[in-house]
């Protein structure tokens, strides 16, 4: 039976950020992910993390000037330094909280030569993944659509598989958003069967208004009975915005929690 993890940044607004874990716990979640973690020290989130009892599954490494509009720096040109202080500050974070895996954001690359992009996406990769895998922490990359984010490095299953393979780290995986997945190519069944012995993460949204996926063109049921099938053990995300309050629309994962 697929696993769901609850997107704190997402889900559960109606309350702070550090009391969305007992939140979650309280509807029936056993994990939970994020996107950001930095604005609260890991001790406090540990502190949370226990006290409701869920596990935290995936958070991103530092983005850059969130603010600003970056949205990471892998594949940035000059920012080196600052994508290897990231997966640093990414690391104390996940030993303190106990999470192993952390995805990588590739950034805004749309004015830089893709060449240049590329060399320097791949080169992050490599460090970030050496650096994690003493850890036992799997790095993703994950394929974001340009609607939500023009001019996002990554967008297409098809390329993170070829950096996955050029990089060549045993650690990395890729991070297959069903949302993202359907806005950029369609055909998600057959991506699904194609590549998910390389996929690392999954999360899942309605398409196309990113609220609960029990909406929308995909026919969500149909996917979950097919990952399974495909034998897929890891967590799947619920990366969307509700319709209403958080509780009242988990009525397409009760039966799965």
């Amino acid at each position: 039976m697929p696993r769901f993890a609850a997107n704190l940044t997402m889900l559960y607004n109606e309350v702070p950020f550090l009391d969305r874990f007992a939140a979650a716990a309280a509807d029936g979640f056993k994990a939970v992910e994020f996107l950001f973690p930095y604005v609260h020290t890991a001790e406090e989130i540990r502190r949370k993390v226990d006290a409701a009892g869920v596990d935290v599954v995936l958070f991103n490494l530092p983005p850059g000037n969130w603010d600003a509009g970056e949205r990471g720096t892998a594949s940035l040109p000059g920012r080196e330094r600052q994508f290897a202080e990231s997966v640093a500050k990414a690391l104390d974070y996940a030993g303190t909280i106990g999470c192993k895996r952390l995805h990588a954001p590739a950034g805004i690359a749309a004015n830089i030569d893709p060449a240049r992009a590329r060399a320097t996406y791949v080169a992050n990769l490599k460090l970030a993944a050496e650096r994690l895998a003493p850890h036992g922490i799997t790095l993703l990359i994950e394929p974001i659509n340009t609607r939500d984010m023009p001019g996002f490095y990554l967008n297409r299953q098809d390329h993170a598989h070829e950096i996955r393979k050029t990089v060549g780290a045993v650690n990395l995986r890729v991070q297959m958003d069903l949302y993202h997945c359907q806005i950029v190519e369609g055909d998600v069944a057959t991506k699904l069967k194609q590549y998910i012995a390389h996929v690392g993460h999954m999360q899942i949204a309605g398409v196309p208004d990113r609220h609960e996926p029990d909406e929308g063109e995909v026919n969500y049921p149909y996917l979950f009975d097919l990952i399974d099938r495909l034998g897929y053990q890891g967590w799947i995300g619920a990366e969307y915005r509700p319709r209403t309050e958080t509780s009242a629309g988990l009525g397409w994962v009760k039966p799965y929690l």
